[in-house]
């Protein structure tokens, strides 16, 4: 499998180049130059294979021969290491758990597999390699865990000064040894457009190996699909209808992955697009002009991105054809309120605790189950509630309880380096690490 420069189609590299990378020519992303279709036989069986055998199946096209069967086993393995459960709030709705993990969010799955691969391509690498990674919130954490101590590799995250939880920042701050936490005085947009400047930057490049762990980063990126087939797999087994499914989108990677998944084979009668109050794309989807805004910081600041790096990805699946696009994705923007409201009305109604971007897709689902009443659908839970303490406790008055994996992290030191937005001071920094 080759990849191709989403920016510039004559760069081809394969997956290896694309994973240590991170991006190509002019920041462009990298996109496989085929969709491999899942078989049949798998997709109707789901049920008979374990999550390490999806894995596996859903991966090993994307690698090819450049990581061998057997390790590439042990990195799908590590990668679904704990449970993924599709739980029932409502006879509508459901949710798919993506928070057992590490660091108690989604992104565990995507940190966990591009991280091993890393570390498979550059064990012989010469020149020591640094991760340079832009979080709006959970990446930085994923990416932290997945890459602490590991040898010859250095993490630099850069997240948005006070628009992370207290959680999310000791997660990103306090573990120290290879990781480096550069606090920003901006937004996650911010954030994002300087990890980008880096890598177009010769001067940084001549003397660093950079690569990236957002997900932009194929590796990153494609591990995504993989919860969506084990979603389908718990669904079959109490529903005989196509799920509609509903991702919190902040950056569109995660809803981008589970729309590859459905152009492989995957079953899915339709995709929503759950936005806080930063709704470039529900925008788009209303007016066909995609037009990228200041993003605004809202109690979901994971999604808080105003010009989602992921969403090119979603027009080449859909070969830039708005109406195909609109077909199967609909996009709905939900305020604070809103979401606090729902976090309530859930919990009292449900004896489910919702956290804020799950909040946001639960209302998302729920307005357009109401418009479309013979269906139903799932949504993604990114987070665990403990990470939006603030939030929850106001909607609910509960107070959440801080899980015993993460009781010591909490009383660990919080060590950062705060900047401005200025792409010289960021070019400073990393230059001194030399």
């Amino acid at each position: 499998m080759n990849y191709y420069n989403l920016k510039d189609s004559l760069e081809e590299v394969d997956f290896r180049t694309a994973t240590i990378k991170g991006q190509g020519k002019e920041k462009g992303l990298f996109f496989p130059e085929s969709i491999p279709q899942f078989e049949e036989n798998f997709i109707q069986n789901l049920h008979q294979y374990t999550p390490e055998e999806i894995a596996y199946r859903c991966m090993r096209d994307f690698v090819g021969d450049e990581i061998p069967s057997e390790i590439l086993w042990e990195i799908v393995s590590e990668t679904v290491s704990f449970d993924i459960p599709l739980k029932k709030i409502n006879d509508k709705i459901s949710i798919l758990e993506l928070f057992h993990g590490p660091t108690l969010a989604f992104k565990d799955i995507g940190a966990r597999f591009m991280s091993r691969c890393l570390s498979y391509f550059l064990k012989d690498q010469e020149k020591k390699v640094t991760v340079l990674v832009a979080t709006s919130g959970d990446t930085g954490g994923a990416v932290a865990h997945g890459f602490y101590k590991l040898p010859e590799i250095n993490v630099v995250i850069l997240y948005p000064k006070n628009r992370v939880s207290p959680v999310q920042e000791k997660q990103l701050t306090a573990l120290g040894e290879n990781i480096s936490a550069l606090e920003i005085n901006g937004s996650f947009d911010d954030c994002q457009s300087l990890v980008k400047q880096a890598f177009s930057d010769q001067e940084i490049n001549d003397h660093l190996f950079l690569t990236s762990a957002n997900s932009i980063n194929v590796a990153r990126w494609l591990p995504q699909q993989i919860y969506y087939l084990i979603a389908l797999k718990q669904w079959n087994q109490y529903e005989t209808e196509k799920p509609v499914i509903c991702v919190p989108s902040g950056n569109f990677g995660n809803i981008c992955a589970g729309l590859l998944a459905y152009f492989r084979g995957l079953p899915a009668e339709h995709f929503i697009a759950a936005c806080n109050e930063n709704d470039t794309v529900p925008d788009y989807l209303k007016t066909q002009n995609f037009i990228p805004k200041k993003a605004v910081p809202t109690l979901s600041n994971a999604m808080d991105v105003g010009d989602p790096s992921n969403f090119v990805r979603i027009l080449e699946l859909f070969d830039h054809q708005f109406d195909k696009l609109k077909n199967k994705i609909s996009g709905y923007s939900v305020d604070d309120q809103q979401t606090l409201k729902t976090i309530a009305e859930v919990y009292k109604k449900h004896n489910y605790l919702l956290e804020p971007h799950s909040a946001v897709a639960f209302v998302s689902l729920q307005k357009f189950l109401e418009e479309n009443p013979d269906k139903k659908g799932f949504i993604l839970g990114t987070a665990h509630p403990v990470k939006f303490p603030e939030a929850v406790e106001k909607a609910t008055a509960i107070k959440v309880e801080i899980p015993e994996a993460l009781a010591d992290l909490m009383t660990k030191e919080k060590k950062t380096v705060e900047i401005s937005s200025d792409f010289e001071e960021l070019k400073r920094f990393l230059l001194s690490k030399i």
